[in-house]
């Protein structure tokens, strides 16, 4: 009889330590001091609620911004497309994510080094050959100049990379504004009309690309390992995309 009464207190001491935190309140356990009781509410509260990702691009600012539970973290000079194969428009998501791919066009093979059109590393939005990579053309960067996709500068892409994951929003705004300005400011700069980058409509994911007046778009497929044998890259994970 006593082992189950001190059973039915442990139980209601437990009972009462759940409704308390529950309702937000700091309950602390039996043996355990104030700073630990304290300490293991706030490591669970940090457990359950993980930062908030949002990757922001201005096509018209040409920069990128990175941003954490809103707040800023960090902005980036990016290329973005041209006026014949312009960058949607629209709110998106990562949809994956590759390390050192490898580049196929035309029956070409591009393994993972300094010549790889994509860089070294690959961020697929969730509208079908549109990302975020690295360029082999880094004098590109800050201009309207790629084929639709968001180019960035090898050590820009790579610090980036590894904060972001699949799922994250990838808004790309068109043409400035309020939302803009209070990220990026006012630009040093304006862009000339003639370099202005034309914009696809697209604001749906899973959209169909848009490439302006350029049809015949270069397509490129990235996959997951570097490979030299054709069969074994083509059934490795492709992405047909813009650069």
């Amino acid at each position: 009889m006593t082992v189950l009464r001190r059973s039915g207190m442990a139980t209601a001491a437990m009972a009462a330590i759940l409704v308390a935190g529950a309702a937000g309140q700091s309950a602390q356990a039996p043996g355990t001091t104030k700073a630990q009781a304290s300490g293991m509410s706030a490591a669970s509260s940090t457990a359950t609620t993980p930062s908030k990702r949002e990757i922001v691009v201005s096509l018209e600012d040409r920069k990128l911004a990175l941003i954490e539970d809103g707040a800023v973290k960090k902005i980036y000079p990016v290329a973005v497309g041209k006026a014949s194969t312009p960058s949607p428009v629209g709110t998106f998501t990562i949809a994956r994510r590759v390390m050192n791919p490898t580049y196929a066009h035309d029956g070409k093979f591009v393994p993972p080094g300094p010549r790889n059109p994509v860089g070294s590393r690959w961020m697929g939005l969730s509208i079908r050959g549109y990302g975020i990579h690295g360029t082999n053309e880094p004098n590109s960067i800050g201009k309207a100049a790629s084929h639709g996709c968001i180019r960035m500068a090898k050590a820009d892409l790579e610090e980036l990379y590894p904060q972001v994951a699949v799922g994250d929003t990838v808004e790309l705004i068109g043409r400035r504004d309020e939302e803009t300005a209070a990220i990026f400011g006012n630009p040093a700069v304006p862009a000339s009309a003639q370099d202005s980058p034309q914009l696809a409509s697209v604001h749906a994911p899973g959209a169909p690309a848009v490439h302006g007046a350029a049809a015949a778009a270069d397509a490129a497929n990235v996959s997951a390992e570097p490979s030299t044998n054709v069969s074994a890259v083509a059934s490795a994970l492709a992405v047909a995309g813009a650069l």
